[in-house]
């Protein structure tokens, strides 16, 4: 049945799972966000580990259950190291997940992108609806770090038609985030409404995002469901911390006490998204 195991009771399942599991997750992640990074990891339930070094990712990913790649400050060594884990990952069976941060805003940052993409199998792509236009192969969709209004697809059908060709060529999960989401493995389409307008105030919260995705990962095999749990949990913690704060800074904060709080009763409670069919929809997802 289109749907089964992705519906809001199905995420908070996921959550209590996390939480009893508590797995190790392998971040190779920017200088800007690696402690929010470590933080919101830790505050779901799951375990982090922030390492880098060629000479020990090997080692280290062979410990993790999920590989979260996140291409905020790339440079060529660090690149070398997320494809020297991605590589042992693979071999070993651990989903590994990339967030292709700014992708498309320079040619350095979008090669880079495609040494990842064409070297590595990859469970879930999660992104702001510019980065995953471009790498769509939509132009002009991303300036800096940031999505470029109106040049990726913005309408809901663009976005949903982005995604879809993307999960079907990259054989993964999309998730295209945005102030409705969009989430596909190019069969199936999750719409997320949850969140709150704090979150693009808050540097990193796109990080937080995809790490929270790479935690549900760790203890689920469909990715597109994982990355449905993950980011729904993520965004209705969001929700709940924007009732106690009195503007970003606060919100970044309660941000944490909330995802430590989050309980899988809220998350079935307040769950609102349905799964649907992609129309003319390509191959499914590759966990």
């Amino acid at each position: 049945m289109m749907g089964g195991g992705i519906d809001p009771a199905a995420a908070a399942a996921l959550l209590a799972r996390v939480r009893d599991a508590r797995p190790l997750i392998h971040h190779i992640t920017n200088t800007v966000t690696q402690n929010d990074v470590a933080n919101a990891t830790l505050a779901l339930g799951a375990s982090p580990v922030m390492a880098q070094a060629p000479e020990e990712v090997d080692a280290m990913v062979a410990q993790a259950r999920a590989l979260v790649l996140n291409l905020g400050t790339p440079t060529l060594a660090e690149v070398d190291a997320m494809l020297l884990a991605a590589r042992h990952a693979n071999t070993k069976g651990i989903p590994v997940l990339l967030d292709p941060v700014g992708v498309g805003a320079t040619p350095f940052r979008t090669a880079q992108c495609e040494r990842l993409l064409g070297e590595a199998r990859l469970a879930c792509v999660r992104g702001n609806a510019g980065e995953i236009a471009a790498l769509a192969g939509r132009p002009g969709a991303v300036r800096g770090v940031d999505a470029v209004p109106d040049a990726a697809g913005a309408e809901d059908g663009g976005r949903v038609r982005l995604a879809a060709a993307l999960a079907a060529r990259l054989r993964c999960a999309v998730a295209a985030t945005a102030q409705v989401d969009v989430l596909t493995d190019g069969a199936r389409l999750v719409r997320l409404a949850h969140g709150h307008p704090w979150l693009r105030q808050v540097t990193g919260s796109g990080c937080m995002a995809t790490a929270c995705i790479g935690a549900f990962a760790a203890v689920e095999e469909d990715a597109l469901a994982a990355a449905v749990a993950g980011l729904a949990c993520f965004e209705i913690a969001a929700e709940q911390a924007a009732k106690v704060a009195a503007g970003p800074g606060s919100f970044r904060v309660a941000l944490f006490d909330a995802l430590a709080a989050l309980d899988p009763g809220t998350v079935a409670a307040r769950g609102t998204w349905h799964v649907e069919a992609v129309a003319s929809a390509g191959s499914g997802s590759r966990s």
